[in-house]
């Protein structure tokens, strides 16, 4: 098979493709012939090495890549209710291994696509995302039909899932912020928000606006200013740290005073002690996407460009998502 390779920590140069031999699925995994493999913010971190020290984290070499979309080639002993040749969209369940042709998934990782017509890259752009967003809204913020959501970074890759996913589990209103250099792509967006500001305007672009959910994963002082945009009961989650700001710390009194909680949400962390989550919520994002609640911009590269994808991620210039495919887009 066809792979990209991080061959050490460092620079987006240090991603290579190479040739390796095609894996075969075991017991309860299906392998996927890979046709778009999306690129996360993650897979930046990975292979930069942010979180090298931590028990689990891959280490090179190692192939980038959460989440691809494509069809069954073969399915391991034990798996039902796939078939072969069927569409599918499937995440990873280490955070490694999708920027290849040939991809292995356990099975309750992966969901059909047969029955809806989706295009593959703007499935693996939206439907993982917008699982882990079900789950967020649902298990941890514990979204409430009618309430108000703000989520940050809105047009980025994991924040672009949210908006769809809170209208489908009954929102009442979805509102976003951005980057000053992002607004005009806010403006044409098929995000569906109902109100898209300036993140370096608040808290005054909001006015007295308040929140029940903040869904956070820039970090730094945004996530501060966050804290005086919520409702009394109001919950924040943390869900990235984009800004690069590791040092960032929240005063619990703030939290006592405003009668507001924080929650961290990774999904690295949460799915395996909670995997009774993922099958409904993969099934809630494809009807989400089927319903055109996820219209992100994607671009697709080639495998070729993988370095060239890492680099665009880097300079946050982005509107929409980067999907890799293992020849040449069409």
């Amino acid at each position: 098979m066809k792979a990209v390779q991080a061959t050490r920590f460092g620079e987006p140069a240090v991603l290579e493709v190479i040739e390796l031999p095609d894996p075969a699925p075991r017991p309860g995994e299906i392998a996927i012939d890979v046709t778009h493999a999306a690129v996360g913010l993650i897979d930046l971190f990975f292979r930069e090495g942010r979180f090298k020290d931590r028990p689990g984290m891959p280490q090179p070499p190692f192939i980038p890549g959460l989440e691809v979309a494509g069809t069954v080639r073969a399915l391991g002993d034990g798996v039902r209710g796939f078939e072969i040749g069927e569409k599918v969209v499937s995440m990873s369940n280490g955070g490694v291994g999708g920027y290849a042709s040939v991809f292995i998934a356990q099975a309750p990782h992966a969901v059909s696509l047969e029955g809806h017509d989706i295009d593959p890259a703007l499935a693996v752009s939206v439907v993982p995302n917008a699982a882990m967003a079900h789950v967020a809204l649902t298990r941890v913020a514990h979204l409430v039909e009618g309430e108000s959501v703000l989520i940050h970074g809105a047009l980025g890759g994991f924040s672009a899932a949210f908006p769809g996913m809170a209208k489908q589990l009954g929102a009442g209103r979805v509102v976003g912020t951005v980057r000053a250099s992002k607004l005009q792509a806010a403006a044409t967006t098929k995000l569906p928000y109902d109100k898209i500001v300036d993140s370096a305007e608040l808290p005054a672009a909001l006015g007295e606006e308040r929140f029940d959910v903040v869904i956070d994963p820039v970090g730094g002082e945004v996530r501060s200013q966050s804290l005086d945009l919520m409702r009394p009961g109001g919950r924040l989650i943390a869900a990235g740290n984009a800004s690069g700001d590791w040092g960032h710390s929240v005063e619990t009194n703030r939290l006592w005073f405003g009668s507001v909680a924080v929650m961290g949400f990774n999904a690295g962390a949460y799915l395996p002690t909670h995997p009774d989550t993922v099958r409904p919520a993969l099934e809630a994002a494809v009807q989400a996407v089927a319903a055109g609640l996820g219209q992100t911009e994607v671009d697709v590269l080639s495998f070729s460009e993988a370095v060239t994808a890492h680099q665009r991620m880097a300079s946050r210039s982005l509107n929409g998502r980067i999907v890799l495919t293992p020849g040449e887009p069409a």
